[in-house]
């Protein structure tokens, strides 16, 4: 109960708490720029910071998200801005989890591309649940549907970014690390933190609807 009592007051449009999600990612988003190894990979890998942050922002008074949302695209945008710090492929929290693991590369880029999923799953819902009034069992489904076809345009951009406009950037900006299927596994990562999150969000309703009924 008390889970469920800090998940609704997230959901509720709390200004505070906006603020709060909005100076964290400032805050992370000036580090990343201030600490950077790589201004020309920082200005690239931010781009699409960027066109997110104005779709937020220019939508934000026609179209508002629950906190819950904002949460958990803060929490994406952070994680993707520090990426950017480094370039993937040199990130200190990925080589940490390398050693822990064992594994043969740095799996921050694949973390990251997981997160899309798993983080991005819910907002996508409520866009189309609240926003576009899809029906239910639409709106559950064409998030899944999304991040599949995101997923495989933005390693498009990738393959264009690195090989026709920057290609002094390209082995920084892919971030590859010598694996020819580092693009099909992104996809694969993304399309597995999806699954996981519209199981979860389907369970939880389950629970919540028997929750109901019972009481």
């Amino acid at each position: 109960m008390l889970k469920m009592n800090l998940l609704s007051n997230i959901k509720k449009g709390n200004q505070y708490q906006l603020i709060v999600f909005t100076l964290l990612f400032v805050a992370v988003w000036g580090n990343s720029l201030i600490g950077t190894t790589d201004m020309a990979n920082w200005i690239i890998e931010n781009t699409l910071t960027v066109i997110s942050l104005i779709f937020l922002i220019s939508t934000y008074r026609a179209f508002r998200f629950n906190n819950f949302s904002y949460l958990l695209l803060c929490i994406f945008l952070c994680m993707h801005v520090y990426g950017s710090k480094y370039t993937y492929a040199e990130n200190p929290l990925g080589f940490y989890f390398q050693e822990i693991f064992n594994s043969p590369r740095n799996q921050y880029d694949r973390f990251v591309h997981f997160s899309f999923g798993l983080l991005l799953f819910y907002p996508m819902w409520e866009c189309f649940s609240k926003w576009l009034k899809y029906p239910e069992n639409v709106a559950l489904t064409v998030p899944s549907l999304l991040v599949v076809s995101v997923g495989a345009f933005y390693e498009i951009i990738e393959w264009l970014v690195a090989d026709l406009f920057f290609a002094e950037q390209g082995i920084s900006y892919l971030g590859t690390q010598g694996d020819i299927w580092d693009a099909q596994k992104d996809m694969a990562v993304a399309i597995a933190g999806v699954c996981i999150a519209t199981a979860l969000f389907y369970f939880y309703n389950l629970s919540n609807r028997k929750t109901i009924n019972n009481s």
